[in-house]
Order: C-alpha cells, then sequence, then structure tokens
C-alpha cells in the first residue's frame, strides 16, 4: 500500500495514505471493540444523507431545545458515529444543534467500494461531508452561518479540517483529537486566523507519531485563541496504521474517541469549547498565552511593544473584536517590570493592555498605580476614577480573566489605596 509524505518537521515521520485507513476499517469494522454507548439518546432522530455519488449515509441529528448554532462530528476510521452519542447530546443541551455521520464503510452507512485513486476517495469523503454539512445548515432553527466542527482520529481530523477548508464562511470553530491532515490542510489552518481550534492529543496514543502530528496541526493554526489539551504519558510503541483491526494495534483508550472514560472532563472540555466560540463569542475564543507566545516574547525587546500595539490595530481594522494576546499575561509581564523598578516599560506594558481591554476595571487600576509610582498624579487620578466608575456600573467584567467578588473586591481596595495616597499629597 502507497503512502504519503505529509509536512512533518522530519521526513521520516508519515502520515498513511488516508484510503489506507478505509480500507482497514471497512475490512475488520465487525471485529472492532466498541466502547460506544447503547441505547440511542433521548431526543435523537435517525436520518439517511445521499452522497454525491448516490452513496447511503446514516446520520444521527440532535436537535437542540431552540435556534441556534450546529456542530457537525465525524468519527475516526476504527469507530463509529456512536462514539460521539454522549458529546452530541450534551451540545444539544447546550442550545447547539448537531449532527454525527457514519462516513462510507463505516457504521450503518454504505459499504461502496473504495476508489483506487487516493485523490478520488479523498474527494468522496469530502462530498460526505458537504452531504452531512449542507443537511445541519437546512435544519429549521439552525444557525447556519455559525458551525463548529468536530473530528477524532486520522479520517475525522482531516475531514473537519477539509469541511472548514470548504465552508469557510460557515464554520466557526474546530475541536480536532488524535489526528493529522494533508498539506491543503495544514495550509488552510495557517492562512485561517479566524478559525480557533481546540487540539486534543495523548503522548500514550496507540497510533504514533500521532502526537507529534497533533503537535504540528497545532503549531499551524495561527488563530491566537487556538487550545491544546496535552495529556503527558509514556509513549506507546509503533505497531500500525489507524486500525479497527484489534488484533495489529489493541485499543488501549488513548486515541481519539476513546479518550472520554479515560479522562472523563473531556467531554465537557469540548462542549464548553464548542459554547464558547459559537454561542457567546461566535468564531472567536479568549487569546491563549502558548498561542500567543511569540508576540508576548515580543514585548521584551526594544520597540516590541510599539510594534505589537500596530498589530492590534491591523487586526482590530479587520475584526473589532480581534484579541491578540491574553490580559492577564501582559498583567504579569508589566507587573514584573514594576516590581523591578521599570516603572516606564510597565507603564507602557499596561497603556497597551487597555487598548486591547477598554473595559477592564483591572487594567485601568494597573495603568493608574504606575503612573503613581512615576510620579504622574493627574494620570493616576483620571485612571483610578475610570476603574472605580467600571467597578460600580457592572457593565462589564472587573478583567476579561477573573470577576470574582473577591478579585473585585481585591481592585477596589488597591484603588482606593491610590486615590488616599493622592488626597494626603494634595497641598
Amino acid at each position: 500500500m502507497k503512502r504519503i509524505r505529509i509536512l512533518f518537521p522530519s521526513p521520516r515521520l508519515t502520515f498513511a495514505l488516508i484510503a489506507l485507513g478505509a480500507l482497514l476499517a471497512g475490512a475488520a469494522d465487525a471485529r472492532a471493540p466498541r466502547a460506544e454507548p447503547s441505547p440511542a439518546p433521548p431526543g435523537m432522530r435517525v436520518v439517511d444523507l445521499r452522497s454525491q455519488d448516490g452513496t447511503l449515509l446514516k446520520a444521527s441529528y440532535f436537535a437542540a431545545p431552540g435556534p441556534g448554532p450546529g456542530v457537525l462530528l465525524f468519527h475516526q476510521s476504527n469507530r463509529t458515529r456512536r462514539s460521539w452519542d454522549g458529546v452530541a447530546a450534551r451540545l444539544a443541551a447546550a442550545g447547539l444543534n448537531t449532527l454525527t455521520i457514519d462516513s462510507r464503510r463505516h457504521g450503518e452507512s454504505g459499504r461502496t467500494e473504495p476508489a483506487t485513486d487516493p485523490n478520488r476517495e479523498h474527494d468522496n469523503w469530502a462530498h460526505d461531508a458537504d452531504a452531512a454539512f449542507q443537511y445541519l445548515v437546512s435544519q429549521p432553527g439552525v444557525t447556519r452561518d455559525t458551525i463548529g466542527v468536530g473530528g477524532a482520529g486520522a479520517v475525522g481530523v482531516d475531514t473537519s479540517v477539509e469541511t472548514a477548508r470548504r465552508h469557510p464562511a460557515e464554520v466557526k470553530s474546530l475541536a480536532l483529537i488524535s489526528g493529522e491532515t494533508l498539506p491543503s490542510g495544514l495550509r488552510f489552518l495557517r492562512e485561517a486566523s479566524q478559525l480557533p481550534g481546540l487540539f486534543v492529543v495523548s503522548d500514550d496514543d496507540e497510533y504514533p507519531p500521532i502526537p507529534q502530528g497533533m503537535e504540528w496541526l497545532y503549531i499551524s493554526s495561527s488563530n491566537p485563541g487556538k487550545k491544546f489539551v496535552h495529556y503527558v504519558a509514556a509513549k506507546a510503541p509503533w505497531l500500525w496504521y489507524e486500525t479497527s483491526d484489534a488484533a495489529r494495534v489493541p485499543p488501549t483508550g488513548r486515541h481519539g474517541t476513546d479518550l472520554f472514560p479515560l479522562h472523563p472532563e473531556l467531554p465537557g472540555t469540548i462542549v464548553d469549547w464548542f459554547v464558547t466560540t459559537l454561542i457567546q463569542t461566535p468564531g472567536h475564543a479568549p487569546a491563549d498565552a502558548l498561542a500567543c507566545a511569540p508576540l508576548l516574547s515580543q514585548l521584551e525587546v526594544p520597540g516590541g511593544v510599539a510594534k505589537a500595539t500596530e498589530q492590534l490595530m491591523e487586526a482590530r481594522r479587520k475584526d473589532p473584536r480581534a484579541q491578540l494576546f491574553p490580559e492577564v499575561s501582559v498583567d504579569i509581564i508589566g507587573e514584573d517590570h514594576i516590581r523591578a523598578g521599570e516603572t516606564k516599560a510597565g507603564i507602557e506594558l499596561f497603556k497597551l493592555n487597555l487598548l486591547a481591554y477598554p473595559d477592564s476595571a483591572d487594567a485601568h487600576n494597573n495603568l493608574a498605580d504606575a503612573y503613581l509610582k512615576d510620579g504622574q498624579r493627574e494620570l493616576a487620578r483620571e485612571y483610578a476614577e475610570k476603574a472605580l466608575a467600571l467597578l460600580d456600573s457592572h457593565r462589564a467584567p472587573a478583567s476579561s480573566w477573573s470577576d470574582s467578588d473577591e478579585r473585585r473586591s481585591e481592585i477596589r481596595k488597591d484603588l482606593e489605596r491610590i486615590l488616599k495616597a493622592l488626597n494626603e499629597a494634595r497641598p
């Protein structure tokens, strides 16, 4: 069986031809050990779809209680759509209309012969995904331009990325577990800076080098809100490609949706991710420090703050809600400079933070305190009073990273200290 190379850092790492996974899964599907829920969850209905070539595709639709975004979920090659049942039910309960689908030659879908041309086979899967996508967005109550896509395993991840590439205006979020994609998908992730993605993998995945593949996917994504869930464990030996033949690769519960029983918090993490990126802030996730590491490092070099300011303003011209870094990360860097007596540097960092988070009482407070330490008393008073007004109004959280009563109380006490110092020093 032929293989094709993918753009990994080392040429020794290879990506099995996607058609190989389909062939093996189709041949050994009946022997695959099942870790899938049964019976079907309440509120789910089974639907029949037709791909472009007429192949019958079985899917499950989980309707949300009311109108809302949609989520499309693809399974790995050694499982079926039922592996997503629990997550799909929770997504629907959270307000997200969700569709899961059996890929051709899997589960209850048609068992057509795979195309001998790997490109043709890849196209067949893309057409299957398009059929599922069109069904989902056509359902009453589904917000058709706010769709999330999730996938597990080599097939599910590649199909998810390909679906986002084919429908960039509608797909607002990705959740990818234990898989890889082709060069066209990697190029898309590099270019799609507007697309937040959740990337999940375990070091002991039974199909190495999947962990390195997922790391490369995460690195390739250019969105500052991307998240990496990385379960640290001992590396597994390489036995074979992703397959449902347990005689070749015994399932260990460390791959794709098989991770759910071992890591029971993971389904909730995926649900929270889609709620955030599709309902609360469609197409956006909070900026992540790991994703933003290059920019945060840039802040520590001469001219770095000015350059970051330009980058933020440019991003805001394209997307008024764009965030290039976490507020709390720049808080920490600024406070480090203040504690080191580098007050001017701290002020510049806090000014940048306030530009990024203008509704944050915490950001105003940090700048007010820095101005006080620098002897700029009028500016210190101005920003302290603005911070108090924001706290009193409750029109926004105290900061983007915390709005607890304890945090609000601490900010208020700090502001009262600043204003007291300013008032006592008046002539």
